[in-house]
């Protein structure tokens, strides 16, 4: 007797295969909160389950107090890291140790973040112009026209060798500052503003 065209081993496994892509397809980019000083571990034990996953570091020179100096690797967001999942992994990576919450957002449900977001600050990093800043809520608002942040918007902050944009990781109220051109910043709105000890208008110092 013939099987039913439905009951095809090529059927089936074209359809396990598109159930794959469509889980695949489900998968988002989410904060997730961890104990303090534990973000390296949990990222390993991340690997060690193949839960995908990105842990932003810098590089951060130290200098003891015998005067030698060290270069550290640590954690661009202190107690925080990224993993792509779909919804039904959340209950992994919550039973990870140290891994205390995804970053929710209105509702209680967890806040994705843009994939494009994530992809920036992959390529920030591995250009080594990205470092810690301190959270801003006012201040002059710009575009970023080109680069890898191309369309982001941020504070602009003036150092004396050039620009820094300040940018917000709203879902972590998480900041980071990036080196940028002053030819690759348009304003946002018309007045440049100062607040406190931030200079926030387009004037090289």
């Amino acid at each position: 007797m013939s099987r039913d065209a439905s009951e095809s081993p090529v059927l089936e496994r074209h359809t396990h295969i598109n159930g794959l892509d469509a889980v695949a397809a489900a998968a988002r980019w989410f904060a997730v909160y961890t104990t303090c000083r534990h973000e390296k571990r949990v990222a390993q034990h991340f690997t060690e389950r193949a839960i995908e996953h990105f842990l932003p570091l810098y590089v951060a020179h130290r200098k003891w107090r015998d005067g030698s100096k060290v270069a550290l690797d640590l954690p661009l967001f202190p107690c925080y890291l990224f993993v792509r999942i779909s919804r039904m992994e959340r209950a992994r990576v919550l039973s990870v140790p140290g891994a205390l919450t995804i970053v929710g957002g209105t509702g209680g449900e967890p806040a994705p973040l843009a994939e494009a977001a994530v992809d920036a600050l992959r390529v920030g990093i591995e250009q080594g112009n990205v470092e810690p800043h301190p959270l801003l809520t006012v201040g002059q608002q710009v575009r970023i026209r080109s680069g890898s942040f191309e369309g982001m918007k941020g504070i602009v902050v003036r150092k004396k060798s050039g620009f820094r944009v300040v940018l917000t990781l709203e879902q972590i109220m998480q900041s980071i500052a990036v080196e940028v051109d002053e030819s690759d910043l348009e304003l946002i709105g018309s007045a440049a503003q100062v607040s406190g000890r931030f200079s926030l208008n387009l004037q090289h110092a």
